[in-house]
């Protein structure tokens, strides 16, 4: 099992300065500054669940609740704040609004303000999505280290970095902002952490010997075996797998793509071929839609994203030279639902063309195959958790008829990617789900970051 010695041993700090945890989540931040021999004296943490689990962990009376009701004065003197402010007004998968989001999650950052200037801390330590840097055109981060420099405070150029860099196996690029305040001397000399850039795989974190674990569904394992048969295919007929993103629903389509469907009539769809080939048929637009992949249904103009239609003419391409073969396969894929129609394969043109030594999730995206060399960023939510084929199980955990290879990566594993594999999940009438930690997990600050670049700042 992968374990972090930097982690693992305790840092001998003569200072044993106090600091606070907002929006603490399972504590990734209070786990570094704990290692490196700081006090937490207060954590704010919206969610009841991790709240009681903060308190399992670490104790002390120190874990409330949302700091928006919480006043400034209430919080105790502290040397060093942390934050992993909210991030999805800034992350990719949201909408992106920012300091403009109507649930004013982007307004937390002044809510982090208003406590710097009321208690001054010496250090700042803040944590977000990478996609943070270029919000807006740059303007998020530039009005974050404005507000940060009117409160007299050192700010050096915010740095992206993530847990690979640093020999653990997991690709999680965020950007760590830091600060430090200028009446008590400042940055000194402070420099975010080198990466290492070694070499990682998967195999690190796993424990092979562990039977708690979700098993793999017959029908995902039946999925996998025919998405494998068509590499296999592709490598014989090709000779390469595609760098464009499988969508095998438009093998054999040929309805029209400009205008959008949405924005043309039944009579240029009538007759035409739709999702996996099939015939469309019908008496208005809206029969001859719903005979459509889901991404061609609706468009919010007239015309596809040129990235949409690139996918698309690229796809029936590939249909049109393997025909012969693709018809006789289409038939498996018959009842897979939208998402299992897609892969992504993320490998390279150099990696083997087998799945079973390969990363797999099964996204709403598409399933996305990824070398082992480190697990995707953890947003480890439904079935998005990474799936390992090759890994052999114990012969005691087995369901009846289940083959002997290959599962989810278990909740323990997911911690370790994330350097929390000594925390508890729950203690006696009180667990978090496996869905809940999964989602938490994919939520938490990286203990391992955070305490190089801490060592770092805090002198």
């Amino acid at each position: 099992m992968f374990y972090s010695k930097i982690i693992a041993r305790q840092y001998q700090n003569p200072m044993g300065l106090k600091f606070i945890d907002l929006f603490a989540g399972l504590g990734g931040f209070h786990l570094a500054l704990q290692k490196l021999g700081h006090e937490c004296v207060f954590a704010s943490e919206l969610k009841e669940d991790l709240q009681k689990l903060y308190e399992i962990n670490f104790g002390g009376g120190v874990i409330h609740g949302d700091i928006l009701s919480i006043e400034p004065k209430d919080i105790p003197a502290h040397d060093i704040l942390c934050a992993g402010f909210p991030c999805q007004p800034f992350s990719q998968a949201g909408k992106r609004e920012g300091f403009h989001d109507k649930k004013e999650r982007g307004n937390f950052f002044f809510t982090i303000c208003h406590i710097i200037e009321y208690h001054r801390p010496k250090y700042v330590l803040l944590e977000n999505v990478a996609n943070l840097n270029g919000h807006d055109h740059g303007d998020t981060m530039r009005v974050i280290l404005r507000e940060l420099d009117k409160l007299e405070y050192d700010v050096p150029k915010p740095e992206i970095l993530s847990p690979h860099q640093f020999g653990i196996p997991q690709h999680r690029r965020r950007v760590y902002i830091v600060a430090a305040d200028r009446r008590q001397g400042g940055l000194g000399d402070f420099k975010y952490p080198t990466p290492l850039n070694k070499k990682t795989h998967i195999r690190s974190v796993l424990d092979e010997s562990s039977t708690q674990y979700m098993h793999l569904k017959a029908d995902t394992r039946h999925q996998m075996e025919v998405w494998q048969e068509f590499l296999d295919l592709t490598m014989e007929h090709e000779g390469k797998i595609p760098r464009f993103p499988i969508w095998a629903m438009e093998f054999g389509a040929d309805y029209p793509i400009s205008p959008a469907p949405a924005y043309n009539v039944a009579d240029n769809l009538l007759g035409r071929h739709g999702k996996l080939g099939r015939p469309i048929e019908g008496w208005n637009l809206e029969d001859c839609l719903a005979q459509l992949p889901v991404y061609a249904r609706t468009a919010s103009s007239k015309e596809f994203p040129k990235w949409k239609v690139r996918y698309i003419e690229e796809n029936r391409k590939f249909y049109e030279r393997n025909k012969e073969w693709l018809d006789v396969w289409l038939q498996k894929v018959q009842t897979f639902e939208n998402s299992h129609l897609k892969l992504e394969w993320n490998c390279g043109p150099r990696a083997t063309t087998t799945m079973e030594d390969k990363i797999i999730q099964f996204r709403a995206s598409g399933i996305r195959v990824k070398l082992p060399n480190f697990a995707p960023a953890l947003n480890l939510v439904g079935t998005q958790v990474p799936i390992c084929p090759w890994i052999n199980l114990p012969p005691e955990s087995l369901a009846e008829d289940e083959p002997n290879k290959g599962r989810y990566m278990t909740m323990r594993e997911a911690a370790a990617l994330q350097c929390m594999q000594d925390l508890k999940f729950g203690e006696g009438d009180f667990h978090l789900t496996q869905s809940r930690v999964y989602e938490a997990l994919g939520n938490a600050v990286n203990v391992n970051v955070v305490y190089r670049i801490a060592k770092n700042l805090i002198k």
